[in-house]
């Protein structure tokens, strides 16, 4: 199944695998206010379909990833300040309450606001040539939203390394591998197979039990530890029942195990 978008496309195999590519290469995938409302709608589709179990995010084009806003556009944000949007809102799977395992394959350039992508999928592989940084405070903007989700990825320091030094330095693909930011480099020409790979892997599991522990893995960072626990074990209570009836009623299949 395919649907119509103008600055993404949305795909859906019999694997149960949705697969949202972004589609501005002439702008480096920069995202503009339509960008952002194509990509919500697509997060809703994911939430509501069933026969969607997990997604890969990835960007067409040989040089970027997204590099973050569109500022040669403008975003059409209202005249009262007090009514802006953040546009990452829009963008993320987490703020959509969207609990379906998202898979996210980086190539070329990612940075500023493409660090909203990173920052809520579940699992981030790269190519060789990507390269991470964000480009705010090289011209005069407070890197701020972008930096706040990271910092649960690879922690303090990596962090404010990445957002003061601006344009100044690009973590390379086997620095993030080593501070966390990815969990796998593969080459260009494999890297949409290997993260079909694993989101299909993801997706042939009941998504009950996925998505029960993608929400509890995630609202657990907003929550102190006792409280992220007692939430956890409520959804445990919810999930298991419906994911284990889901795997006595399938048929078995030869386990398969890849080393990583």
């Amino acid at each position: 199944m395919t649907t119509s978008y103008t600055t993404i496309t949305y795909e859906v195999t019999p694997d149960r695998v949705a697969t949202i590519t972004l589609r501005r290469p002439e702008a480096l995938n920069a995202f503009d206010r339509q960008m952002c409302e194509e990509v919500r709608d697509a997060w809703h589709r994911v939430k509501a379909d069933p026969a969607v179990n997990a997604v890969v995010l990835r960007a067409a084009g040989d040089r970027a990833f997204c590099a973050g806003l569109d500022v040669t556009k403008p975003y059409g944000q209202p005249d009262d300040v007090w009514n802006h949007e953040d546009p990452g809102e829009l963008l993320s799977p987490k703020w959509q309450k969207c609990w379906k395992p998202v898979v996210c394959a980086v190539h070329g350039i990612c940075t500023a606001g493409a660090f909203y992508f990173i920052n809520e999928s579940d699992i981030v592989i790269c190519s060789p040539d990507a390269t991470f940084f964000d480009s705010h405070v090289t011209f005069g903007r407070v890197c701020a939203v972008e930096p706040i989700g990271l910092m649960r990825r690879v922690g303090l320091g990596e962090t404010l390394r990445i957002a003061l030094s601006g344009n100044d330095e690009r973590v390379t693909a086997q620095t993030a591998l080593r501070i966390g930011l990815v969990t796998e480099i593969v080459e260009r020409d494999q890297l949409w197979a290997r993260a079909h790979e694993i989101a299909a892997g993801i997706a042939a599991k009941p998504s009950a039990a996925t998505q029960g522990t993608v929400r509890a893995i995630w609202e657990s960072l907003d929550r102190p530890y006792r409280v992220a626990m007692e939430q956890s074990l409520i959804y445990t209570r919810l999930g298991n029942p419906i994911g284990m009836a889901e795997v006595e009623q399938a048929p078995r299949a030869p386990k398969k195990w890849r080393a990583r």
